[in-house]
């Protein structure tokens, strides 16, 4: 033991003990929190336990060249609070979104932080105190002279053989990744995350995802019109779907209203649970009632198709037909220059809609502000149009029940028919929500996890919150003449908490299985149309890709033209796959959890398969299929090809029209309804320019109540 501590106190052995702990916290993050890589060989275990070695050698070595011992163990200390950085920003990501940090994750999210962001739901735990305790110890030990380094320093050729010797491992180790599998780097865009970190590490799946986002920027720079045709001939030949003559038009005309339903997974509806007072308490009772309604077209194997973007990839998708990024944000990274062919704009062109957005959240969050300019969207009411005050807010924005509300006096003023869109945010991760705001009738269950207990009571505020808005829509007149379109964005319950939620939605947490797991990215879609008695509940497989596209055709707009990858949920002879943003994919009769594994169930009985020959044949079919369309995608948005693209009777976007101020948007309603006069055909106008905003009735507290917030006890972090 002195001779390990005698090491330690020389520069060598305390930038050896550095690289050791730092090689042992990336494995705990490996093999606890990344479920071990899904390795498979001894091969992939052996190169995925060295891989941090090398290159967190070469970094830390560089704190040898030091000469003065003060700067030495500044530089040292600087050094390992980055690499275990690294490891732990990668294991909070990992729990949320079950994938790695990218560069445009960083820049996205770097840009959210302050703007909307809710740093608090972040999944972290008291035991994540060992990303840390090792960086803690060393400064407590050199700052009271416990480890007192030697004053000078190797010599610099004894450094540079040490730091070249560092490069020789890391080297010896990308060839070993090679070699497994080849051109694992120059080919990187064809393999999953998992692929890269296995055989490489974080630090070089962060260096050359950096290096291909750079090639990305690039292209666009390079992009021709001959990539957009490529684009066109594969939608024109193997997506675009003619619509339903039955369905084509029955809702033209009529105003939209989407109601985004944060968070919400398709396991709420029709769900009941045991409360802790001992009885049943269903969830979501009025959502319920609208998908077994005779007006809605309810689906029950509808799929999120989100990535790392989670709700703006939902809201691209639905508003684009195009898929996210393979990393970041769209919304993000490109959504201030990007062209976009978007619904807003779609609509408003060819069928005379004026357009508006509702969000409980700051506009810049997920760079909504500018991404909505380039979109078309006439009208953004942000949280600057909220009165936020008291207990009035989340940590994620307005609470829904005042966001529907509050935005009555501006809905009104919309000229119909319109395109609305309703951004929840009450049902959102840490699912906390104000004891004042919870339903005296409904109790939760008591599973011991706080997450899962309260994502319950939060589904069933976001519940009462549309059936409040709904009962206003009726009253006002609206209700009649729209089509409001209800989604899921995303999964609302992930990570070490999916076992402790799975027995209340229907799951075995002793077998939970990537089966599940995938079953689980189901989430709410419902088309419901006032005054139609022959809606049902399908079964037919479609994921986010395909709103547009389905929602054009019920409105009588032609979209044969429009460069989209969806296919109308209604249309005949549609290809019966989802792609799953990692690659993965589900049909009616395999599903493929994700592209890495190469574990195949069978979708009807659930359980794992060893394809036959036929059956290889299928699912290498559909592989193939899966990658073109989210190639093509990418390809369509990272290269920015609509630019060279404009479809006949549709007008470019000039972003620079829409401003989205309240001041603005105060003058330019008030401008159209008197421009117009009696042609106006908002709302307000039709009650001669009485606000109907007393026909909505809100259980809400704060609707006229400031006190001080009483929340649920504080959500412990996940485990």
């Amino acid at each position: 033991m002195k001779k390990v501590w005698k090491f330690i106190n020389t520069r060598i052995g305390l930038v050896s003990t550095a690289i050791f702990f730092i090689w042992l916290k990336t494995m705990i993050a490996y093999f606890l929190v990344f479920h071990a890589l899904h390795c498979v060989t001894v091969s992939d275990y052996i190169i995925m336990i060295i891989n941090p070695i090398g290159f967190t050698a070469i970094f830390l070595t560089l704190s040898l060249f030091i000469k003065r011992k003060k700067y030495f163990y500044i530089g040292l200390l600087i050094f390992t609070f980055l690499g275990s950085l690294l490891v732990y920003a990668n294991v909070l990501y990992y729990r949320e979104f079950t994938d790695y940090l990218t560069i445009n994750t960083l820049v996205g999210g770097a840009g959210m932080v302050g703007k909307g962001f809710a740093i608090s739901s972040i999944a972290s735990s008291i035991v994540d105190i060992i990303y840390w305790i090792d960086i803690i110890v060393f400064a407590l030990l050199i700052i009271f002279k416990k480890i007192n380094v030697e004053e000078e320093g190797p010599t610099k050729i004894r450094a540079v053989q040490i730091f070249s010797f560092s490069v020789l491992l890391f080297a010896l180790n990308f060839w070993w990744a090679d070699y497994t599998e080849h051109q694992l780097v120059s080919r990187q865009a064809q393999y999953d995350d998992t692929y890269v970190v296995r055989y490489l590490g974080l630090g070089p799946w962060l260096a050359t995802n950096g290096y291909y986002t750079h090639l990305s920027n690039k292209s666009r720079e390079v992009a021709t019109k001959t990539d957009f045709t490529k684009v066109e001939k594969y939608i024109q030949g193997d997506r675009y779907l003619a619509p339903n003559v039955k369905m084509y038009g029955i809702a033209k005309n009529r105003n939209v209203i989407e109601i985004h339903l944060e968070s919400l997974q398709q396991d709420m509806i029709d769900l009941s649970i045991k409360g802790a007072d001992g009885k049943e308490h269903v969830v979501t009772p009025f959502l319920n009632s609208l998908y077994h309604s005779d007006s809605t077209y309810a689906f029950s194997n509808f799929f999120n198709q989100v990535g790392q973007g989670k709700t703006s990839d939902a809201e691209n998708m639905l508003e684009t037909s195009t898929f996210g990024l393979s990393s970041g944000s769209l919304f993000s990274s490109l959504g201030s220059s990007q062209t976009f062919q978007a619904m807003p704009a779609i609509l408003n062109q060819q069928a005379g809609y004026s357009s508006a957005v509702f969000h409980g959240n700051v506009g810049s969050f997920y760079n909504r502000n500018n991404t909505y300019r380039q979109m078309g969207y006439q009208n953004f009411f942000d949280q600057s149009y909220w009165d936020m005050s008291g207990t009035r807010g989340t940590e994620w924005g307005i609470k829904d029940k005042l966001l529907f509300n509050d935005s009555v006096p501006w809905l009104e003023q919309l000229q119909q028919p319109f395109y609305a869109k309703y951004l929840t945010v009450s049902n959102h991760t840490p699912y906390t929500i104000d004891k004042e705001d919870m339903d005296p009738n409904f109790s939760t269950v008591s599973s011991g996890n706080y997450v899962v207990d309260n994502y319950f009571v939060t589904a069933h505020y976001l519940d009462q919150s549309v059936q409040e808005f709904y009962n206003y829509l009726k009253k006002s007149g609206l209700y009649d003449r729209s089509i409001i379109v209800l989604y899921g964005d995303h999964y609302g319950i992930s990570g070490s908490d999916t076992k402790v939620f799975a027995p209340y939605v229907g799951y075995d947490p002793n077998n939970f299985t990537d089966y599940d797991n995938t079953m689980m990215q189901r989430v709410p879609f419902m088309i419901n149309i006032p005054g139609h008695t022959d809606g049902y509940i399908s079964d037919e497989y479609a994921g986010e890709i395909d709103v547009m596209p389905t929602i054009e055709h019920l409105l009588g707009v032609d979209t044969k033209n429009y460069m989209q990858f969806g296919q109308d949920i209604f249309a005949d002879h549609r290809q019966q796959f989802i792609a799953l943003r990692n690659g993965g994919f589900v049909t009616p009769t395999i599903t493929a959890p994700s592209r890495t594994n190469n574990v195949y169930y069978d979708t009807k009985t659930e359980q794992i398969i060893t394809p036959n020959a036929e059956q290889e044949k299928y699912i290498q079919s559909i592989k193939a299929k899966v990658d073109q369309l989210l190639a093509m995608s990418d390809l369509m948005n990272t290269e920015n090809l609509l630019r060279f693209y404009t479809p006949q009777g549709f007008t470019p976007i000039k972003s620079g029209e829409y401003n989205y101020t309240e001041t603005a948007t105060e003058a330019r309603l008030k401008d159209e309804e008197d421009t117009l006069k009696a042609k106006s055909t908002s709302l307000l106008s039709e009650h001669q320019g009485i606000s109907t905003i007393n026909q909505y009735q809100t259980n809400a507290p704060e609707a006229n109540s400031k006190d001080e917030k009483e929340l649920l006890p504080p959500v412990p972090s996940k485990k």
